[in-house]
């Protein structure tokens, strides 16, 4: 059943700030944010640790089979990994990092200069809230479609910081380089044409997520970010400190994933699933949030080139390997995610 307009995901009801309400030192958090029906938010099991991948080996003819071993398994066993020698400079990521912080720092009223409008997720606010009801998350976060150009909405785009939209064009295209290599492969992985899936990434869509966490009273009865898996076709993200914060679901369990100093967070989103027919899995994470600490992070989402369809990569289907999931062109995809409800399962109404 299709929504109402009211409901569609592709814009989200104003709320107040997380922010705001940190810094009134409050006792208890509103009770709209209470989530005791999410049972434990520590980790089960603190010795998991998510796969740590070298790029560096990746690209040397000698060390890539033994990585590209480990690659696999991580796509498979964890739909997520980190990544070392990424070849994003430092600087380029710190100057990322410190444009998100002052963001955050600017005083609400400056910061709803770029706030969100009806009919668009993009700006400054939070994301999916389709009734007066819902529950909501310990989050506030800036949203904006970077590349390809045409797609930029610049009035959603901060001016103050003074240096935000240089950085983050800057920032968007360092995330496209690494996101065309990572998919090179992780569909080498796979048997496939490296070449060809990475391409496609080349002319692709990105969109970013700054999100910001502030310290929380009560942070065991609400949650950062609800649990979910993307819909992208791989997901990128960094931390802008030390706070541990993300958590990945494994083999029933919670399982928190650590900063690692030059790393990048990588996971695969729903996109990559159904190209591997299934082989590899787009995880279930989420955000939980602390009483003492504000976390930041930058979310990349990459898809491929509008203009290939989302499908099963025909190399995979053969006898005894039937397609898993249909194939559908980009547009069928967005209007099934945007279009269904806020609880339903996406990738299992994908499935034939």
């Amino acid at each position: 059943m299709a929504l109402a307009p009211s409901e569609s995901l592709e814009w989200s009801l104003t709320v107040p700030s997380v922010q705001e309400l940190a810094i009134q030192k409050l006792d208890k958090v509103p009770l709209r944010y209470v989530r005791d029906d999410l049972g434990q938010t520590t980790p089960s099991n603190p010795s998991l640790r998510v796969p740590l991948i070298d790029m560096n080996k990746l690209v040397n003819p000698e060390f890539r089979e033994k990585e590209l071993q480990k690659l696999r398994f991580a796509c498979q066993e964890w739909g997520v990994f980190q990544i070392i020698n990424h070849g994003v400079l430092d600087e380029s990521l710190s100057k990322m990092r410190q444009q998100v912080q002052e963001f955050f720092d600017l005083p609400l009223q400056e910061k709803k200069r770029w706030a969100q409008k009806p009919g668009s997720l993009e700006g400054y606010g939070q994301a999916f809230v389709t009734s007066e009801e819902q529950k909501l998350e310990w989050n506030d976060m800036i949203f904006l479609k970077t590349l390809p150009l045409q797609d930029r909405s610049l009035n959603f785009w901060p001016e103050n910081p003074q240096e935000f939209r240089k950085t983050l064009e800057s920032y968007s295209e360092d995330m496209r380089n690494v996101a065309v290599s990572i998919v090179r492969f992780i569909t080498m992985g796979l048997g496939l044409e490296a070449q060809k899936f990475g391409d496609t990434y080349k002319e692709g869509m990105y969109q970013i997520r700054m999100n910001c966490y502030p310290p929380c009273p009560e942070p065991e009865r609400v949650i950062g970010l609800n649990p979910h898996a993307d819909i992208s076709g791989i997901t990128l993200l960094l931390e802008c400190g030390d706070m541990p914060g993300l958590q990945v679901l494994k083999d029933e369990h919670w399982v928190n994933v650590e900063p690692v100093n030059g790393a990048m967070v990588v996971n695969l989103g729903h996109v990559m699933e159904i190209i591997s027919n299934g082989n590899y899995k787009a995880p279930d994470h989420r955000a939980v949030v602390n009483n003492s600490k504000q976390r930041l992070s930058i979310v990349t989402f990459c898809y491929p080139n509008s203009s290939v369809d989302i499908g099963p990569a025909e190399k995979l289907i053969k006898p005894g390997s039937p397609p898993v999931y249909k194939t559908l062109t980009n547009a069928e995809y967005f209007h099934s995610f945007n279009n269904r409800k806020l609880e339903d399962s996406f990738i299992d109404s994908l499935k034939i």
